[in-house]
């Protein structure tokens, strides 16, 4: 089932209370500090018990990362989610997610990197609105320059709504690949994510979408390699336009040659630079959500409540 259009999710509440999940790799948490820093924004944060376990490059075993992620849907109390840290395992838990308990209790869920796959698949199969945006230990403890946190935290308490222009610091100036308007589903994330689940129940549907990419720790050729691979699986003929966000470590230059190249002969709008992803600032953008992409002008507006009032 692929939904055309995500729902929106509850907003996040005034005192509000965020859950803390590890569904990738592990962290070294310091909880005193996490708990200070979310009660000083009027939150409280409700730390689930496999964000202190570690097997290996994993946050505990594969049961204990999809049994917290459940309870934290599941929980009546819990207003939000979000997760620890990427890394890896995401893609292990794809397979066992209950997406009727998702989509019974959609909320606001966080995060980046490897958690692009639990994006891809819930916007798949449960159809609601997710959050490619900052997470706690990395990025919000981390104390990343604003608009991290700002952008967070009006996104999820719904002071973004259907006709809100992305504000972008203008500090780090956008490039225009290719010009142009388009209207679509914004979906993406982790490049490298995005091609690792290709040929599987959770591959990107990217008929119509605005894609977004970012990346790390990939030189150009991977970054080739990784946007040829999805030439070739014929996602990139089905795109509306593309964002481009930080991809950390590539010459500018490069990076820009190598998009022109790739989507000039697509005739869609591009745009790069979009400070998302392994970068500081780290913007939050709403993954499933229609938004309107003017390349030439450098605006990305939201089309649709992204969340609601209860």
């Amino acid at each position: 089932m692929t939904t055309q259009l995500a729902a929106a999710v509850p907003a996040l509440r005034a005192e509000g209370v965020i859950g803390l999940i590890a569904p990738a790799g592990p962290a070294a948490l310091d909880v005193e500090k996490a708990g200070q820093w979310m009660r000083a924004r009027g939150h409280e944060l409700r730390i689930f018990s496999g964000v202190y376990e570690r097997d290996g490059y994993l946050a505990g075993s594969d049961e204990v990362r999809l049994r917290d992620l459940h309870a934290a849907f599941a929980d009546p109390e819990i207003d939000a989610i979000i997760c620890l840290r990427g890394g890896y395992g995401t893609p292990r838990l794809l397979d066992r997610l209950d997406f009727d308990l998702l989509r019974a209790n959609p909320k606001p869920f966080v995060g980046y990197s490897d958690i692009t796959a639990l994006h891809l698949a819930i916007s798949r199969y449960a159809g609601f609105v997710t959050f490619h945006g900052p997470m706690l230990n990395a990025d919000l403890l981390g104390e990343k320059q604003q608009p991290t946190e700002s952008s967070l935290f009006s996104m999820l308490r719904g002071q973004v709504k259907a006709g809100s222009q992305l504000v972008h610091p203008v500090a780090y100036p956008l490039t225009t690949i290719e010009p142009g308007i388009a209207c679509g589903r914004l979906l993406g994330g982790n490049l490298s994510m995005i091609a690792a689940v290709m040929g599987t129940a959770y591959e990107i549907d990217a008929e119509g979408i605005i894609l977004f990419i970012e990346d790390i720790n990939e030189p150009l050729y991977r970054i080739d390699r990784l946007l040829t691979h999805l030439h070739l699986a014929g996602k990139l003929a089905q795109l509306a336009g593309v964002v481009v966000g930080d991809v950390a470590g590539v010459d500018n230059a490069a990076l820009e040659r190598l998009l022109k190249q790739t989507f000039e002969p697509l005739c869609i709008p591009v745009l790069s630079g979009w400070r998302s992803g392994h970068c500081d600032p780290n913007l939050t953008l709403p993954m499933g959500a229609r938004v309107r992409l003017d390349a030439g002008e450098k605006r990305l507006v939201v089309e649709q409540d992204v969340v609601f009032k209860a």
